[in-house]
Parts: structure tokens; sequence; C-alpha cells
């Protein structure tokens, strides 16, 4: 096939060269980052929730930003660097972000649909901005909705690894 078919995608720091097209592990022009995600790649922990940018449980990060992934087609992607939940653990020791850790620490989740959004939404908020003040959280955050959780929790969560960012 021609070079102009395929799409490369550079998932977790893993790189992905998938073809254009309608058959069996194909992205289809229509399929959103998120399907490409969770049935073409097998990443199951982005979510997808509303299906229509309104929620944040799709949320993952390229190039350094957070993006609603139902939001954006897998071909807008090609080329892009792409950081879904399970690409934030450490690749040498396996343990958990202190992102993630801080979650688990501050019961900031509940059924745990949302919370893959949450973390991403605040990874790029701390990537970016490693001090935030709490309405910067909450302004980062203000996307991503809820309805088992406090985000009172949430934002304990985020602020503690601010803070212990010293």
């Amino acid at each position: 096939m021609a070079a102009t078919n395929r799409i490369r995608l550079i998932v977790n720091n893993r790189t992905y060269e998938l073809y254009r097209g309608t058959g069996p592990g194909q992205v289809s022009p229509s399929d959103t980052l998120a399907f490409t995600l969770r049935e073409t790649l097998g990443l199951t922990g982005t979510k997808i929730s509303c299906a229509q940018g309104a929620c944040g449980a799709c949320t993952v990060i390229i190039d350094r930003k957070a993006v609603l992934s139902c939001g954006i087609l897998t071909v807008e992607c090609d080329g892009k660097e792409i950081t879904t939940i399970e690409g934030l653990r450490d690749p040498k020791t396996g343990g958990l972000d202190p992102l993630q850790q801080a979650f688990i620490d501050h019961n900031a989740f509940q059924c745990g649909y949302c919370t893959p959004g949450m973390i991403m939404t605040s990874r790029a908020l701390l990537d970016e901005n490693p001090h935030p003040s709490e309405e910067e959280i909450k302004e980062a955050l203000s996307g991503n909705f809820c309805r088992c959780v406090s985000h009172y929790h949430v934002l304990k969560a985020v602020k503690s690894v601010a803070e212990e960012r010293g």
C-alpha cells in the first residue's frame, strides 16, 4: 500500500503503523481516536462515555496537551505522540505515576470510569504548570464530569502532587 494510506501513531512511546480502510485492523476515516485506542490497539483505559466531548472521560495527552479523544479523528493524529492512562506507569519499575497514587491515597475515585480522564487532564496540567493554584486546577478539570465522587478529593490529590514537587 502507498505511504499515504498509512497512519503512524506514537502511543505510550510505541509506534503503530495502521492502514486507512474499512477492513479488520484498519482505520476508517470516521474512526475517532478513542475508538482506535480501545478497539484497534486494545488500550481500554481510555473511556468513552458521552462520545460528544462533554464529559472528559476520554481525555488523553497529545503532544503534551490534554485532548478529548472522542472528538478527534484518528487520521488527524498521524505522527502525533499520544499518551493514555496506560502510558503513565514508570517504564523501568512499572510503578504508578505519582498522580495515580495520589488519587488512590486521597480516595479521588469511586466507580473509576471517569478517573482516567481526570488523571490525564491533571497530568497535562502538572506537566505544563508544576505548581498550579487551586483555581487553575479547578479550571483545568472543569470539563471532567463525575457523578460518583466529590471533586474535593480530586483537588486534594492534584494539589498533593504539586506540593511534593516543592
